[in-house]
């Protein structure tokens, strides 16, 4: 199946380096938009482990061209930068992660000055958070999520002020059902979802099996049944955990690839922040109404 055609041309403008410190790395931006429009909604999206700001160029584009304004960074666990676990440094890049986004949103101004002008053309009030796997938990933190600690107390809270909903796609569950190997190796994968009130829309794969967890799909939904507040929970029937290639066309992590499961997460996403940002409620709506095999959609 082709990817359908975009309904207006868009650009992207990268590298713009974002001021941050205690990184070791400049960290670095991509941003995307639709080249007309005026007070455009954003999204800041956190990227899955080992990826950056060039991924996920097939919910980018498409988010884009729903009239977003989308802004990527390169998290240090990018394979780019080399990080691998027996780095010293890994075991914090959770937090870098974090920081990384506070910084973007701290300085959303000054990076959309640089990328052609954007800051003209935003609605700072509409400012969205979106991640996949690991990006999916770092974004939930800017949302309210906290992540536990070996003796399940609940960490230092990371929420935003800017980020006002988001959508976690494929995040990381919780409780002590971590794998030897990730208990030792990402013992931050314990999110305490409990504090998490801002809207958010959750994806999960039906057939999203992780090698991290003792638990089967049903931990990947954890963030919409945990978390208070107003929730919409996205399952895709028969998705992975790349949901059939949001991170790219043909790449070594997909092992469901096909572009109309991609097209549907994209379209959820924009619809759905679309409809909590109040610019248009006819996209959500129809994508409820049409749910059946494919995907369901459960809300509060």
């Amino acid at each position: 199946m082709p990817a359908p055609q975009l309904a207006q041309q868009l650009i992207a403008i990268k590298p713009i380096t974002v001021p941050s410190a205690d990184r070791g790395l400049d960290l670095q931006v991509k941003v995307t938009a639709p080249r007309s429009g005026r007070r455009l909604p954003v999204i800041v999206f956190s990227h899955g482990n080992a990826w950056s700001m060039d991924g996920y160029e097939p919910l980018v584009d498409r988010w884009a061209a729903a009239g977003f304004v989308v802004v990527q960074p390169t998290h240090l666990d990018s394979r780019h930068n080399g990080i691998g676990l027996d780095d010293p440094r890994y075991r914090t890049i959770w937090r870098v992660r974090i920081a990384d986004l506070h910084a973007i949103l701290d300085h959303l101004g000054k990076i959309l000055a640089e990328a052609d002008g954007l800051d003209a053309r935003i609605d700072a009030d509409r400012v969205a958070v979106v991640g996949h796997s690991w990006g999916a938990q770092t974004v939930g933190t800017l949302l309210g999520a906290r992540v536990l600690d070996a003796d399940g107390v609940p960490g230092a809270d990371f929420r935003h002020p800017a980020a006002k909903a988001g959508a976690l796609i494929a995040a990381t569950g919780t409780g002590d059902t971590l794998t030897p190997f990730a208990a030792e190796h990402l013992p931050f994968m314990r999110p305490d979802y409990t504090t998490m009130r801002a809207p958010a829309l959750v994806v999960a794969g039906g057939r999203d099996q992780s090698a991290l967890s003792t638990r089967g799909p049903d931990w990947f939904t954890d963030a919409y049944h945990l978390s208070p507040g107003p929730k919409s929970l996205l399952t895709v029937a028969d998705g992975e955990h790349t949901l059939g290639g949001v991170a790219g066309e043909s790449v070594a992590e997909t092992t469901d690839e096909d572009p109309a499961r991609v097209e549907l997460v994209a379209s959820a996403v924009a619809a759905y922040l679309r409809d909590v940002f109040g610019l248009d409620h006819d996209g959500w709506a129809a994508l409820r109404r049409d749910a059946g095999d494919g995907y369901t959609i459960d809300g509060r």
